[in-house]
């Protein structure tokens, strides 16, 4: 599945802060099974109030998920859509997705074929 280009700022817009690109960056490191707000919030040295907010956001943007356990929330990264993420800026940044081999398929309106070298220009002797 593609992701849309609202959800692709929606959530670019979430990470273009460095505490919620942070916290995005611990949970997919830690895992599927991510961490309880307090861990968070310790790990990376936060107010709760502060890292609330942040886990909200990143929530609403659907890059992490929230599981109640007793009086506790733990928040696990969401892979898929940050896996999508990636995908959609390859193919909308780089020039589309890579082939097999590692190549990239040309940018739209590009053409196939090599660029022709310029003309080497002749050389101008000045007289004196």
């Amino acid at each position: 599945m593609t992701m849309k280009i609202t959800a692709a700022t929606r959530a670019l817009t979430a990470l273009a802060q460095e505490t919620r690109l942070a916290i995005v960056r611990l949970l997919v490191k830690i895992g599927p099974d991510g961490l309880v707000a307090g861990q968070i919030a310790t790990r990376l040295k936060l107010a709760p109030a502060t890292s609330s907010f942040h886990l909200s956001q990143l929530t609403q943007a659907g890059l992490i998920k929230p599981t109640r356990e007793g009086r506790s929330i733990r928040y696990a990264p969401v892979l898929g859509t940050i896996a999508e993420l990636l995908t959609f800026l390859e193919e909308n940044l780089s020039g589309g997705p890579t082939d097999k081999t590692g190549s990239r398929a040309p940018a739209r309106g590009a053409s196939r074929a090599t660029p022709k070298a310029a003309p080497k220009k002749k050389a101008v002797r000045r007289r004196r």
